[in-house]
């Protein structure tokens, strides 16, 4: 057999032991435009995955020592000496795997010069990743290259950079993605004193057809990674790709000078990594006749300012212009005259909010929803300049997620049909898209305490943010019942309380917990959280150890077992100059607030100095809450000869 047919077999086998593949079957080349690391391979039957075959749950998977191991032995012609080795002096932890590998890993720990010493403590740690170095070290071994004479091990890397060899070689764990990228990159590359690619004397032996061939040559798309950025998407050269938010409704936005400033990148034939996806990239003819590619649908452009390999200068520029991050943006953002920026999916469909929704709850069901079906991603990337922290989760009643924005649940509207439509704007003047430097918050009253829905346990009460309370049934004899390793778990909630519709605030009070901690009970039951209730709407604390419970208001009795007072929250109008009680008598522990429904500015202050209020405007309030039991007198500073109270604690 000749040197490079020996090497044709190297190559194959390389694949074939580091993916587990079992039988081999050259498929034809397909006649596309793009083609991904991933479809080169399995193109040219290197790789054919697993049932599903390349499939992206497969390219996630790594590949283990022992896999490299017999990649190295087939390289060295060593593996059938190998699997038939009887030796029985073996590493401890040959009970992970099968027979014939337990008779390599006895043939390594025999002959210790060929590298595979072991991980220490007499372990070869046989399912342990195969990592990017080990993997490299063996490609350069396929190209004729040799450790301890062309390199030292501990300089694989950066030695194969010297080769071109380093579009996988940053990836920890090292997958079948990084595989197929480094297979690619391993047939453009000359074999050692050689002009000749692999893959161009593959074709002058037959053994690979020139169309196969053809693809290796398409212009690249590649990834480069920055600390400030992540990932995001280069040229071959290095050069920076862009998307314009304006071309959301138009992908002829930018004419004229903005063409100067920002070129068009345009390739009839791509090569992509094994990460992205070929379907993601096409060309369109612009209006002027040229083409440009896209990406998800968006333009691709160059930057004129960028200079050097890696340069982001054109990122965030007048807020429009970002780099086009990796993995994809799952939420981008549009632009138009009459709405300024405003956020939409990656295919740049909008999204919108609904003004009768409160934080962490969604208002929208049934017909609602036909019309507005939810937006969710479950892996939030954002451009420059929106903050990720923004967007999160909620669990609708029916047990289905949507992302929300600063709380607040993301829709669609059925009757935008493609990118940039907004057609769902101000709708009922209650649907609007969604700016992210001007949102934040609905016009909805947003409540301390409210009430939120599920299919399987019907009404149930949360915080402020859609957070579930809980009651705990030991508390029914004594208020302090949950200390400690307990609290851990369930923190207590506690907050000024202002209810929603269907709740009462003469319910609420607050408990002084025996570590003098504060804590708002509702029917004399102290409320809790859940610390493993993560997203609004989440109920996973419901009937934990039969103990723990989520509270529906028309099903909770009061809790009875003991006579310690529970504070409570009241209230004082301040109104035609009087306060409307003119004597209190509350709780140790209760809130008291004042709200002024006069014209003029009044205030409460404390005789003995104990609190003061501010001067309030028509409908402003101040509460004051009352730790330790006392007479309390008062007055309004503007008008203190004649609108007096007291308030006597107990």
């Amino acid at each position: 057999m000749s040197k490079i047919q020996k090497l044709m077999v190297s190559l194959l086998v390389l694949a074939v032991a580091v993916v587990l593949s079992t039988i081999l079957s050259a498929a034809a080349a397909e006649t596309t435009i793009v083609k991904s690391d991933t479809q080169i391979v399995g193109d040219l039957g290197i790789m054919v995955g697993d049932g599903s075959g390349l499939s992206a749950e497969y390219l996630a998977k790594t590949s283990t020592r022992i896999q490299a191991a017999i990649l190295f032995l087939k390289v060295q012609g060593k593996l059938a000496e190998a699997a038939a080795f009887k030796g029985t002096e073996n590493f401890s932890d040959t009970s992970m795997v099968s027979a014939t590998n337990k008779a390599i890993m006895a043939y390594l720990k025999a002959n210790p010069s060929l590298g595979w010493a072991g991980t220490g403590n007499n372990k070869f740690s046989p399912t342990l990743d195969i990592t990017a170095q080990q993997f490299y070290k063996i490609v350069l071994d396929v190209l004729g290259y040799k450790t301890g004479v062309d390199y030292a091990y501990a300089d694989t890397l950066a030695f194969a950079a010297t080769k071109g060899l380093v579009r996988a070689a940053a990836s920890s764990p090292f997958k079948n993605s990084d595989v197929a990228t480094a297979i690619v990159e391993a047939l453009k590359s000359n074999i050692k004193g050689s002009e000749q690619s692999v893959a161009s004397m593959l074709v002058a032996l037959q053994l690979m057809k020139p169309e196969q061939a053809a693809v290796l040559a398409y212009p690249r798309i590649d990834i480069m990674t920055s600390a400030t950025l992540g990932n995001y998407l280069v040229d071959a050269k290095g050069m920076t790709l862009y998307y314009f938010t304006k071309d959301v409704a138009n992908p002829n936005s930018c004419v004229g000078n903005c063409l100067t400033n920002w070129p068009i990148y345009y390739s009839e034939n791509l090569q992509i990594p094994a990460g992205l996806n070929a379907a993601d990239f096409a060309v369109f003819t612009r209006e002027d006749g040229t083409k440009q590619s896209t990406y998800k649908g968006w333009p691709l452009y160059y930057f004129a300012n960028d200079a050097a390999l890696g340069d982001t200068k054109g990122d965030k520029v007048g807020g429009v212009w970002f780099v086009i991050k990796q993995p994809a943006y799952s939420t981008m953002l549009g632009t138009k005259t009459d709405l300024g920026n405003y956020l939409t999916d990656a295919k740049g469909m909008s999204l919108y909010y609904f003004d009768k929704d409160t934080k962490g709850i969604s208002n929208c069901s049934g017909a609602c929803l036909t019309n507005w079906p939810v937006y969710y991603s479950d892996n939030i990337v954002v451009p420059s300049g929106v903050n990720a922290s923004d967007f999160g989760v909620i669990v609708r009643a029916d047990g289905t997620k949507q992302s929300t924005f600063k709380g607040f649940p993301l829709y669609y509207y059925v009757k935008d049909l493609k990118a940039g439509d907004t057609i769902g704007q101000a709708v009922g003047t209650v649907w609007y898209v969604v700016d992210p430097a001007k949102f934040t918050t609905t016009t909805s009253v947003n409540t301390s305490v409210k009430l939120s829905k599920s299919d399987a346990l019907g009404t149930y009460m949360v915080d402020a943010n859609g957070m579930t309370l809980y009651t705990f049934s030991n508390d029914a004899t004594n208020p302090n019942s949950c200390l400690e390793k307990c609290l851990a778990a369930w923190p207590i909630f506690y907050d000024e309380v202002t209810v929603s519709a269907g709740l009462d605030a003469a319910d609420f009070g607050t408990l002084i917990r025996d570590d003098g901690g504060m804590q708002t009970t509702y029917k004399g039951w102290p409320l809790y959280y859940f610390i493993g209730d993560t997203n609004s709407g989440d109920t996973t604390g419901e009937a934990r150890g039969n103990v723990w419970w989520v509270i529906d208001p028309a099903k909770l009795n009061p809790r009875v077992g003991d006579t310690t007072p529970v504070a409570k929250t009241y209230n004082i109008e301040m109104s035609n100059y009087a306060f409307s009680i003119a004597e209190l008598e509350v709780e140790v522990g209760s809130t008291v607030t004042f709200t002024n429904m006069d014209t003029v500015q009044h205030n409460a202050v404390a005789v003995d100095g104990s609190f003061a209020g501010p001067y309030l405007a028509k409908g402003e309030t101040y509460s004051v809450t009352f730790d330790k039991a006392g007479t309390f007198d008062y007055f309004c500073e503007p008008h203190k000869d004649h609108m007096t109270g007291k308030i006597i604690v107990k």
